[in-house]
């Protein structure tokens, strides 16, 4: 009997290496595992069976990384029944590492969200309490690992979708450096910022995924080569050095609960024998937020133009012909809420007469954050603060304030916007629920987020399984 709940990808596959199961074993126990819990969780859009010659164990992606052959949704109406004719680069190297794909995971309509509940096909709940979200707009693959649905799977994280649901699931998730991994096949949002990363149980199984995914591909001109990936071994923090920068750490809205548990693990840095010190990103979290909310809103305003109802997926005709009368009753029909929003926000910061002002200005702004954090990776290492100012809230608690659900994503964005690595691990609970902590290093410091994020789970020892599923 495989107990999909506390078995990581990496005794997964000691396990088919040894031959004590064979990879179609695998993946009918997860298939199992999801018939009995994902009605209640709605963790996954659609559902694969074992492929012939599987070698290697399962995979879960999110639903806004294409798929040769499998429908890829991006959580929207629009491309309700989109077939892909090519696999994305992520899911080609994961069929060539010969992980079998369980299923494609549900999400916030193109990735806009943090909640989950922006999907057109129905919110996903946490394992830890279904009355609450599992963060989003990645919740379905953070929900998915959580509740022993997938070892493992891919997310997205444009503004903090790896990274926030992870932390709200009890997960371990990295938003990659920009450029290491491709974005060839994946449903775009904002261009500059989207970057592919894994969520898993553990550190260990976060440094394999990412060496599964990781590299220049020639169709992603912005890829480049990557550092050969380490799997963490060490278990102390001996030199090196860490900043609190007060800002992250500091900002309005972050529960006592959550502060608390991010300070008990910055104790434990220290005893660890990691160098503490404190630190300042003024600029970075004032105006991360707002910069985010010009920039991704005008990427993606340009980038959804492409549903027009002529090339592929929904088409809604127009009476007697007229070209814009179609497409506009196709956008209406397809994009709910969110997605409309963000395109008439990005479109406004775009038009003549407000680019320089709104878009232009955002992307200066951008440079300052950028330059900021540069500064203090002159003295650390390595930063920590929590990953979201809460832990998991209510379904339905946010989704009438567009703009008390963005700030859920305040402390992720900061880095997001200066194209850094973020790796979040739980780091204890509050109010029985899971809390992140968010390590960010300079650029390609993925092997020392690693190390610092493996030892740390070594010496936590938090229990990644659902209380109300153990």
């Amino acid at each position: 009997m495989i107990d999909t709940l506390r078995i990581t990808a990496e005794e997964a596959l000691g396990l088919v290496e040894r031959g004590e199961v064979s990879p179609a074993e695998l993946h009918a126990a997860y298939r199992e595992a999801i018939a009995e819990r994902d009605e209640e969780l709605h963790c996954y859009l659609t559902l694969v069976d074992a492929p012939d010659g599987a070698a290697s164990i399962p995979i879960a992606l999110k639903d806004i990384i294409g798929t040769k052959g499998v429908r890829t949704t991006a959580g929207s109406k629009i491309l309700d029944d989109y077939v892909p004719v090519y696999d994305a680069t992520v899911a080609q190297r994961c069929k060539d590492a010969g992980l079998s794909l369980l299923g494609k995971t549900n999400l916030d309509e193109f990735a806009m969200g943090s909640s989950t509940e922006n999907s057109a096909y129905g919110p996903s709940r946490n394992p830890w309490d279904t009355t609450r979200v599992p963060g989003g707009s990645g919740g379905g693959s953070a929900a998915a690992v959580s509740a022993g649905l997938a070892p493992w799977a891919l997310g997205s994280d444009t503004g903090g979708s790896i990274k926030q649901p992870s932390a709200l699931c009890g997960n371990v998730g990295l938003r990659p450096t920009y450029g290491t991994v491709s974005r060839y096949g994946v449903v775009a949002f904002a261009s500059s910022l989207d970057q592919i990363g894994p969520v898993t149980k553990t550190v260990r199984d976060n440094a394999r995924l990412y060496r599964i995914i990781s590299g220049r591909d020639p169709c992603d001109s912005t890829t480049v080569d990557v550092p050969p990936v380490e799997i963490p071994e060490a278990e102390d923090l001996n030199g090196v050095r860490v900043g609190i920068a007060r800002e992250l750490n500091e900002a309005e809205g972050i529960e006592p609960g959550v502060d608390a548990a991010v300070r008990r693990a910055i104790d434990l840095a220290a005893e660890l024998g990691a160098e503490i010190d404190a630190c300042e990103l003024p600029r970075s979290v004032e105006y991360g937020l707002p910069c985010y909310y010009l920039i991704a809103p005008a990427e993606a305003s340009s980038n959804l133009a492409r549903y027009d109802g002529v090339r592929y997926a929904l088409r809604r005709e127009a009476d007697g012909g007229d070209y814009y009368d179609m497409v506009a009753r196709t956008r209406d029909a397809g994009f709910g809420d969110e997605p409309k929003r963000r395109i008439m926000l990005g479109t406004y910061a775009l038009s003549a007469g407000y680019y320089e002002a709104f878009y232009g200005q955002a992307q200066k702004v951008r440079t300052v954050i950028s330059r900021e954090f540069a500064a203090a990776f002159e003295r650390f290492d390595v930063l920590l603060s929590p990953t979201s100012p809460t832990v998991a809230f209510k379904l339905g608690e946010k989704t009438e304030n567009p703009l008390a659900m963005y700030l859920a994503d305040v402390l992720t964005i900061p880095p997001n916007m200066a194209g850094l690595p973020g790796l979040s691990i739980p780091c204890g609970l509050s109010e029985g629920l899971p809390v992140g902590l968010q390590l960010i290093g300079p650029q390609f410091s993925e092997n020392t987020l690693f190390r610092v994020g493996h030892a740390l789970e070594r010496a936590l020892g938090f229990d990644t399984v659902p209380e109300r599923l153990r």
